[in-house]
């Protein structure tokens, strides 16, 4: 029987991980992907808006020599955060189902079954994507993950969004030589895009180098072209590749089949106590992004690692 199960081997689950272990506490981590997953995917090329000591976990210094880390640095100091301290994690291994008996939770996954007194959620928001829902999006030129900029040269490119991940999209695919038009539903360029990128973006829209439509939306995706509603009516361009850079969202299916309350409004806002991070559920805790919703620009690593020693806390309490 163990202490703990944490669904999610992401940075959150980890310090949750670290957590537990300097308690004394015995836990597994259970990861339906690779280490720190959701990492992994991000795009090749990007760079963090937090500093290293702001991503750092269980008190385990991240050096890096710049003063904001690359992905792949984040996963080599998340790499080696488990190896170093010889975390028990399976990976590849997702978890299909829960259930209460006899004052614990028995928890099935694709490989096998656990029994454990509590269970942390951790599972972050990046494995779902927001759709647009228009006709033409499951067509194979629309894509709503980007990995790499070189694959887009001499490519006509529609670009859906104006925040971080779609901006990194738009400039980085430019300047590998693609035609890149942005479909933005505001009048401007979101204020969270990183503060040394968004003079960059409103600069090659000012100079033509890069297209955009402001206050406008993508209604309708075609082999070789595209629709898009603009204040000034409908236009068609043509167009090789849709980035659908759109935002992404946890998995709420899962949250609520497991029992979890959600907000009945737009965010879908799971309920726990702020306090202890525990759900409705007795001894089902959420940690990290997870808790926010669909407001996933609530909860970063940065702000969020505290949850581990917060549950743990709370946990060993109850012992």
């Amino acid at each position: 029987m163990l202490d703990i199960l944490i669904i999610g081997g992401g940075p959150i689950g980890l310090a949750c991980a670290l957590s537990a272990q300097k308690a004394g506490l015995s836990y597994l981590i259970v990861e339906k992907g690779c280490l720190v997953n959701s990492l992994y995917n991000y795009p090749s090329t990007m760079t963090f808006f937090s500093t290293s000591e702001k991503l750092e976990i269980g008190g385990i210094p991240f050096v890096t020599i710049s003063n904001k880390p690359n992905r792949a640095e984040a996963l080599e100091y998340y790499r080696r955060v488990a190896f170093s301290n010889h975390l028990k994690v399976n990976l590849f291994e997702e978890v299909t189902h829960i259930e209460r008996t006899d004052g614990h939770y028995t928890i099935n996954t694709s490989k096998a079954e656990y029994q454990a007194k509590n269970i942390i959620v951790s599972t972050g928001f990046y494995d779902i994507a927001v759709k647009l829902n228009i006709p033409g999006e499951d067509l194979p030129k629309v894509q709503h993950y980007y990995k790499d900029p070189h694959y887009f040269a001499l490519q006509k490119i529609v670009v859906v969004g104006s925040s971080n991940s779609a901006i990194d999209v738009a400039l980085e695919t430019y300047r590998k030589g693609a035609e890149v038009t942005l479909v933005i539903r505001d009048a401007e360029i979101s204020h969270r895009v990183k503060y040394w990128v968004r003079p960059d973006i409103i600069n090659r829209i000012a100079e033509g180098s890069i297209k955009a439509c402001f206050n406008s939306s993508l209604t309708e995706i075609r082999g070789g072209e595209v629709v898009i509603q603009t204040p000034e009516g409908a236009i068609t361009i043509p167009n090789d590749y849709v980035m659908a850079m759109t935002g992404y969202r946890p998995n709420f299916g899962f949250l609520k089949k497991t029992g979890i309350i959600l907000s009945e409004d737009e965010k879908s806002i799971p309920q726990y106590n702020p306090d202890t991070m525990e759900t409705n559920l007795k001894g089902i805790y959420l940690a990290g992004v997870v808790c926010g919703g669909m407001d996933t620009h609530l909860w970063f690593i940065e702000n969020s690692r505290i949850h581990a020693d917060m549950i743990v806390n709370d946990i060993v309490e109850k012992l």
